[in-house]
């Protein structure tokens, strides 16, 4: 099973990311304790050669890291005719219990690795590193998480065995399965249809505003955080239903495969985008003071902000679309 082209990319991209964050999150502590943009020191003068070169390749491993999060899901999904009962990537993720811990994981370091990639564009535009003790801050939050996914993913794969009988989506999607998805397919639809247009409306108006205004920031912030969770919980509980024109088939995953033109893809693409553009916005903020940025960081959270909203609003067009323009309907459910 390890010998899979996919899973061995994956398994070896992880190993080398985790090296490469570990390597530069130590590099980081010496930052936030000796940085000193002021002095003239042998050391600072080092400090600022090596950051440079570390912060131009911790960022093209975390551009991967943000495309492992796909393979990975497409690597589960292309296996799962090995094992007995499996369907979809539901049936790949649930072989063993590493299978969801390395999913969520994945969608963990997606955020922060993009969060970070945009405090790291922010601080290459100011003259004198504004932003190299946040950044590096930020790295050593992720780095245990990065850590963590490259040795539950390895765990993952390294007990993959096609002799177990696993769950298809059905039987882990419905309303008498247990845990957190069976409760959210145990919502009616109609509340959760108003709560996901709801929480798409405010967002709109959050980031409009700011681009419009440059006020609220934060608020751009934490509504695209909640606007991630609500439209999750919505595909699950009935934004799938529409793709599939079937009543009971909430699996998250199968809209992925090439049976519904991997309209998935796109979906959580733009999804993950308008998360992190739109958490971004309200990162950026509490730096909007710094000197060498005064002028630079109010256009940057501005295209941050209409990324996030095009982002969810193309989101929102594509699920739209798909419930007005099929004979498939959910009344009564």
């Amino acid at each position: 099973m390890m010998l899979h082209p996919s899973i061995l990319a994956l398994f070896f991209s992880s190993l080398l990311i985790s090296l490469m964050t570990l390597y530069a999150a130590c590099y980081g502590i010496l930052i936030l304790r000796r940085w000193d943009i002021a002095s003239g020191s042998e050391l600072q003068l080092s400090l600022e050669r090596r950051t440079y070169l570390i912060s131009t390749i911790i960022s093209y491993f975390l551009v991967f890291q943000l495309v492992s999060l796909f393979l990975f899901i497409q690597t589960a999904d292309s296996i799962c005719h090995l094992f007995v009962g499996a369907m979809c990537a539901v049936g790949t993720l649930t072989v063993n219990g590493f299978g969801y811990p390395t999913l969520l994981l994945k969608v963990v370091t997606f955020i922060l690795a993009g969060l970070w990639l945009i405090l790291n564009h922010a601080d290459n535009l100011g003259y004198d590193y504004p932003l190299i003790r946040a950044k590096y801050l930020l790295l050593l939050v992720a780095a245990p998480f990065v850590l963590a996914e490259s040795v539950v993913q390895g765990s993952f794969f390294l007990k993959l065995t096609p002799d177990i009988i696993t769950s298809c989506c059905g039987a882990l999607f419905s309303q008498s399965a247990r845990g957190i998805a069976s409760e959210i397919v145990a919502v009616p639809s109609n509340p959760m249809q108003i709560a996901f247009y709801g929480c798409m409306l405010v967002t709109f108006a959050a980031g409009a505003r700011f681009w419009l205004q440059r006020k609220g920031a934060y608020l751009v912030g934490i509504l695209s955080g909640i606007s991630f969770a609500v439209s999750i919980a919505a595909i699950i509980s009935f934004i799938s239903l529409y793709f599939y024109e079937m009543p009971s088939h909430h699996c998250p995953f199968c809209i992925l495969q090439k049976e519904y033109g991997y309209v998935g893809y796109p979906l959580y693409a733009l999804l993950l985008a308008g998360t992190v553009t739109g958490v971004g916005v309200g990162l950026l903020q509490p730096y909007r003071k710094k000197k060498s940025l005064q002028e630079i960081l109010p256009g940057v959270q501005r295209k941050l902000a209409a990324v996030s909203v095009l982002s969810y609003l193309l989101f929102t067009v594509i699920v739209t679309w798909k419930i007005v323009f099929t004979s498939f309907t959910l009344e009564g459910y």
